[in-house]
């Protein structure tokens, strides 16, 4: 039975998306199934924006990053009347499935679309690999050579000038980036969402080091790391900003490195700079780990179609794909696993 599949990305963008859309598009030839691209994630079916994928679309596209048929971060549940909506353009649309190929976010829109009445198929992506039942997610391990890379080039300008160079990598609840990025680049210390920041304990391994001889240190921060007030003792301890929100009404995160590099460079007496990678993680072409990971998913996504495993999402566990419900996978977030962050923490002194 011949079948039409909407496809669509939601969320921020992530290295090997396109790998996604290719696997696919390539499965599908073997039903003959008609593939239609959902432009600008949710939004597309609102604003009816589509495009076929085929062949010619998706070649070449497996080593670019970002997504051929855009992304964002809209929401049709939070629109007035937008439930309703949704099934009539999807009912008008003839889509006898939709894959959502998205984060924790877009995850609960797909498990809100599938208790709508929508044939629903997760795909998870995100650089934080912080979604519950898989291993890992496509993006991750790209963020993680781009984060890697930045340390190195770090330690050569920290060595060379005795400084402590701080460096800010994205993860807003989980520190996955961070302790990967960190154990591989060899970062001094780690400081991650999962566990609280004590500055103290950060002062003594700088001082450590210098007693040691080591006249430099690298510090790797993930976005979400947590600075009590009650530790500050140099800066305001209102920690006051402008605080913006995206469309997922999460705050946007980005800049805890400049509060702490202030306390740090007062109690140590040491030169600080600090480095916000930013967007630089998840952009540019996707490692070899995340073409593939991202062509299996895509391929299995269809099989899941087929199968009619509404309601679930792909899943690699032991480095074979698989699948588990939606509903499961945003039950909870996936944080650093501790057995690994005392790995790198053996190297905190």
């Amino acid at each position: 039975m011949k079948l039409k599949i909407g496809v669509l990305t939601s969320g921020g963008d992530c290295p090997g998306l396109n790998a996604v859309l290719r696997g696919i598009v390539r499965k599908s030839n073997e039903y003959n199934h008609t593939i239609i691209g959902i432009l600008n994630g949710w939004k597309g079916i609102f604003e009816e924006d589509y495009m076929v994928l085929g062949n010619k679309e998706v070649s070449g596209i497996l080593n670019r990053g970002g997504t051929i048929i855009g992304t964002s971060r809209f929401s049709p549940f939070e629109q007035k009347d937008g439930k309703k909506i949704l099934m009539e353009k999807i009912h008008k649309a003839d889509f006898d499935a939709i894959i959502c190929i998205g984060g924790e976010g877009s995850m609960h829109i797909a498990q809100q679309a599938y208790e709508a009445g929508v044939n629903c198929i997760g795909i998870p992506k995100t650089i934080d690999n912080d979604i519950y039942g898989t291993d890992f997610t496509f993006g991750f391990d790209t963020a993680v050579n781009i984060a890697t890379d930045a340390i190195d080039r770090l330690h050569t300008t920290a060595e060379s000038h005795h400084r402590v160079m701080l460096l800010e990598v994205m993860g807003r609840n989980a520190g996955w980036i961070a302790v990967y990025a960190g154990i591989a680049g060899g970062a001094d210390v780690i400081l991650i969402p999962e566990r609280k920041v004590v500055i103290d304990e950060i002062v003594d391994v700088i001082k450590t080091r210098y007693t040691r001889g080591k006249l430099f240190s690298i510090i790797v921060v993930a976005e979400g790391a947590k600075i009590d007030e009650s530790e500050l003792k140099f800066i305001d301890k209102s920690l006051k900003r402008n605080i913006k929100k995206d469309d997922f009404g999460r705050e946007r995160l980005g800049g805890i490195c400049n509060y702490l590099a202030e306390e740090l460079e007062q109690r140590s007496g040491f030169e600080i700079r600090t480095t916000i990678l930013g967007y630089v993680q998840r952009g540019g072409m996707p490692t070899a780990f995340d073409r593939i990971l991202g062509t299996r998913f895509g391929v299995y996504s269809v099989e899941m179609v087929i199968a009619k495993k509404f309601g679930r999402m792909c899943a690699v566990v032991s480095n074979k794909i698989t699948d588990i419900t939606i509903k499961k996978a945003i039950s909870k977030l996936k944080t650093v696993d501790m057995e690994i962050y005392k790995t790198a923490q053996v190297f905190f002194k």
